[in-house]
């Protein structure tokens, strides 16, 4: 069932000067660059109430308009997929992400992903921007995603995450024993040489302020809770390795396994196991797009990351 979707904006003056196509991905977030650029290849989308290309130049003050119809953004196919599923009304699904399992399809891994899982769950959120996911979790991290199921839950939900109302709470484990809690705001964008990994950058990064403090200290390891005011692609595994503190399990930023002197058979077994990145999203809070109540999850971790804390809490009262 398609659904149809209007959307209304005047363009700020300190956007003047870019082109249609890029004022628009930052006026209409949630919507792909692609559907945009379709929208005003097919008129659907207006400046003024005229029509025009995607390359011609605004300077402040227009009108953008929108009268479509949601179409699948992509040749996605549906799959049948156990999914955890912790709370579904007609407006939100909330889903317990385990490890392994990738959110979006791209390239590499166009099947056995969330989204086709989704699709065979909810077959009309094909027609949804990303069939209804506003923010991912990294291929290994685990633990709480929130899925719109219409496309004004959708657009509700974009805005939270825009005006940073959405609350995400995440526990991790690191080496190297904490002496307390505090904050990281450094801008994260692309890293220059190697384009799958991200990097803080003193110029073109991105805002990105992540809070953290310590649950509990062990020998060689803290357990701590971590608050993301933003949501940058991999901004706790980089903000953390920016400050000497990797994640435990995190190849791509926190290099090689490094045990810590003393460790118990044990313990050092249990680090060498642990393939993934340490990362947990514990708690979600939010505000609900029908009944505007706060509403909030909270899911426990799984059970590889519960043994890895059991053997380090094991390991530091045998110290």
């Amino acid at each position: 069932m398609t659904e149809p979707v209007v959307l209304n904006a005047i363009v700020p003056e300190t956007v003047g000067g870019a082109r249609l196509d890029q004022i628009a991905a930052e006026l209409f977030k949630g919507f792909s660059r692609s559907r945009l650029q379709r929208w005003i290849k097919e008129g659907d989308l207006l400046v003024d109430g005229k029509s025009c290309r995607s390359r011609d130049k605004l300077f402040g003050g227009e009108q953008l308009t929108v009268k479509a119809t949601l179409e699948p953004e992509g040749e996605w196919s549906a799959e049948p997929m156990s999914l955890d599923i912790i709370y579904e009304d007609e407006h939100l699904l909330v889903i317990n992400k385990p490890a392994g399992l990738v959110v979006h399809p791209a390239a590499g891994n166009y099947q056995g992903t969330l989204l086709n899982g989704l699709i065979h769950h909810l077959p009309g959120n094909e027609n949804i921007p990303r069939a209804g996911i506003v923010h991912r979790l990294d291929k290994d991290t685990t633990g709480l995603m929130v899925v719109a199921k219409t496309l004004a839950a959708h657009q509700s939900l974009i805005r939270q995450l825009q005006d940073r109302s959405v609350s995400r709470e995440y526990e991790a484990v690191v080496p190297g024993v904490m002496t307390g809690g505090g904050m990281v705001s450094k801008p994260l964008g692309r890293h220059p040489q190697v384009r799958t990994r991200m990097a803080v950058l003193d110029h073109g990064g991105k805002e990105a302020i992540t809070h953290y403090r310590v649950i509990e200290r062990f020998a060689g390891h803290t357990h701590i809770r971590l608050k993301l005011e933003t949501g940058r692609t991999h901004q706790i595994r980089v903000h953390m390795a920016s400050i000497g503190y990797p994640l435990v399990g995190d190849a791509t930023y926190g290099g090689r396994l490094k045990l810590p002197k003393g460790a118990s058979d044990e313990l050092q077994d249990t680090l060498r196991a642990f393939k993934r990145q340490a990362l947990h999203a514990a708690r979600l809070a939010l505000i609900h797009p029908q009944t505007e109540a706060l509403v909030e999850w909270q899911v426990e971790a799984p059970q590889d990351f519960m043994h890895l804390l059991d053997a380090l809490r094991s390991d530091h009262e045998s110290a």
